[in-house]
C-alpha cells in the first residue's frame, strides 16, 4: 500500500493507534450499546414524562427547593451573599449560546483537521439531542416551579431541564471524541471528572436559582448522558468499520 489511511478516529493525520482508537472490535458490539443507551435514554424520559404528565409529584422536589432559600423569604437563596451570582455564572455555561459556539468551534476544528466523520457525529448527536429533548418539553407541558421565586428569567416548559440535557449531551460528545486521542489515563480522567463536575453543577445551578424541579435535572442528567453514550458507541462502530473496509 502507498501511504497509510486518513484516520477518523484521532485529531491527527496519523494511523489509528491502539490508544486512539475505539475498543477494539472483538468486545461486545458497539452498536448493541448504542441502541441500548438510547433505549435507556428514552425509556427514563418516557417513564418520569408520563408520571409528571398524569399530574403526580414528586415529594422530594418541594423538600429540595425549600431547602435552598432563607426560612421565612422564599426570594432569597440559601447560601453566602457571592453564591446567588455564582450559580447564575454557571447556568449560563448551559445556555443555547455557549453550548451553541461550542459545539460550532468543535465542528469547525474537527473539519479544519479533516476528520470529517467526527464532525458530522458531533453536529448529528448534539442536534437531533437538542430536537429530542425540546419535543419533550412540549408533550409534558410541565409549568416552571411557582414555590419559589425565578432568580433568572426562563421561557420554556419545565421538563426535562434543557441545560442540564444539553450540556450532558455536548460537553460529554466533546470529551468522549478528546479521551480517544489522550493517551495519558491521568490526563483522560482529569478531562472526564472535570466535565462530569460541569454538567452537575450546571444542573444544580437551575435548581439553585429557582426555575427547575430537580425531578427536571434528573430527568435532563439522565438523557443527556445516554444519548452522548449512545452517538459515541454508534461513532466508534462506524469508525471501526470504515477503518477495517479502508485496509482490506
Amino acid at each position: 500500500m502507498s501511504e497509510a489511511p486518513l484516520s477518523l478516529a484521532g485529531l491527527t493525520e496519523a494511523p489509528v493507534t491502539p490508544d486512539q482508537s475505539a475498543p477494539d472490535v472483538r468486545h461486545p458490539p458497539l452498536v448493541l450499546a448504542a441502541m441500548a443507551a438510547l433505549a435507556g435514554a428514552v425509556l427514563v424520559v418516557a417513564i418520569l414524562g408520563h408520571t409528571i404528565a398524569s399530574g403526580s409529584r414528586f415529594a422530594f422536589d418541594s423538600t429540595i427547593m425549600l431547602a435552598l432559600r432563607q426560612d421565612g423569604n422564599l426570594a432569597v437563596p440559601a447560601g453566602p451573599f457571592w453564591l446567588k451570582q455564582a450559580m447564575i455564572d454557571v447556568t449560563a455555561l448551559g445556555g443555547e449560546t455557549v453550548l451553541t459556539l461550542a459545539v460550532a468551534v468543535t465542528i469547525g476544528f474537527l473539519i479544519a483537521s479533516r476528520h470529517l466523520l467526527a464532525a458530522a457525529l458531533v453536529f448529528a448527536g448534539t442536534v437531533t439531542g437538542s430536537i429530542a429533548v425540546a419535543s419533550v418539553k412540549i408533550w409534558v407541558g410541565r409549568e416552571r416551579p411557582a414555590l419559589v421565586d425565578h432568580l433568572v428569567e426562563v421561557g420554556s416548559a419545565s421538563f426535562p431541564s434543557g441545560h442540564a440535557a444539553n450540556s450532558a449531551i455536548i460537553y460529554l460528545t466533546i470529551v468522549l471524541l478528546s479521551i480517544q486521542i489522550i493517551t495519558r489515563r491521568t490526563a483522560r480522567w482529569f478531562l472526564f471528572g472535570v466535565t462530569v463536575l460541569l454538567v452537575a453543577a450546571i444542573g444544580m445551578s437551575r435548581v439553585y436559582l429557582g426555575v427547575h424541579w430537580p425531578s427536571d435535572v434528573l430527568a435532563g442528567w439522565s438523557f443527556g448522558t445516554l444519548w452522548a453514550l449512545a452517538w459515541w458507541a454508534f461513532g466508534s462502530w462506524l469508525r471501526l468499520r470504515l477503518t477495517r473496509d479502508t485496509r482490506a
